[in-house]
């Protein structure tokens, strides 16, 4: 199993949660491929953490179906599931618009002009092909929302499926780069100021149900 060399990780005792993102991390970045064979010695090397922790991961990443373990076999990178993105996408959706709907009365000019920074960097991003750069600026976007919903368990609930659709994303960003994410932003955008709650709430639905995937 080739692990991943170009992301540095802290010389530090990882915590459970940091385990779980660093390998989470690695398999939404392509970095480790689906279909590639995940060893505990080998993770547990690179994060510099016991076993333990590592194997707690993968029964965590194994749940959002980024990971496909055969007990007493191996533990597998799970493969693109057309299925499984579709379902992610469809409750994606959901909860992102629950979460513009209830954060709609926070949504001052200054939230705006957040989203309008995000969505300028998402542009850019996506005409030079950088896809981090895009997907981290995406994240921006709808994070602005996200931050004045109230409430804490839908970034929670999203957590889970919103790897598996940025990892689509980075698997497939050539045909992501022509993307109308950007044009459906700016609708966004645009009913946040003219305090069009509903449409504003459908909008960002609309925008996760049709990403690529």
């Amino acid at each position: 199993m080739p692990i991943p060399t170009d992301t540095p990780v802290p010389h530090r005792t990882l915590l459970r949660d940091d385990v779980y993102r660093s390998i989470r991390d690695a398999i939404v970045r392509g970095q480790l491929a689906p279909g590639e064979q995940l060893r505990d010695q080998e993770l547990g090397e690179w994060l510099q953490v016991s076993r333990t922790p590592v194997r707690e991961a993968l029964q965590r990443l194994a749940q959002a179906g980024l990971v496909v373990a055969q007990p007493g076999r191996m533990t597998r990178v799970a493969p693109e599931n057309p299925e499984l993105i579709r379902s992610a996408r469809q409750i994606a959706a959901e909860l992102h618009a629950l979460a513009m709907d209830l954060a709609f009365p926070r949504l001052d000019e200054t939230a705006a002009n957040e989203m309008e920074a995000a969505n300028s960097r998402l542009r850019s991003a996506l005409k030079s092909g950088d896809a981090e750069a895009a997907i981290t600026a995406d994240d921006d976007f709808h994070e602005v929302a996200l931050a004045r919903s109230g409430n804490p368990l839908i970034p929670d609930h999203l957590e889970v499926v919103t790897a598996t659709l940025r990892r689509t994303e980075y698997l497939h960003f050539d045909s992501v780069k022509g993307s109308a994410s950007p044009d459906q932003h700016v609708e966004i955008i645009a009913a946040v100021r003219s305090d069009d709650r509903d449409r504003a709430a459908e909008l960002t639905r609309q925008n996760w149900t049709a990403l690529a995937g």
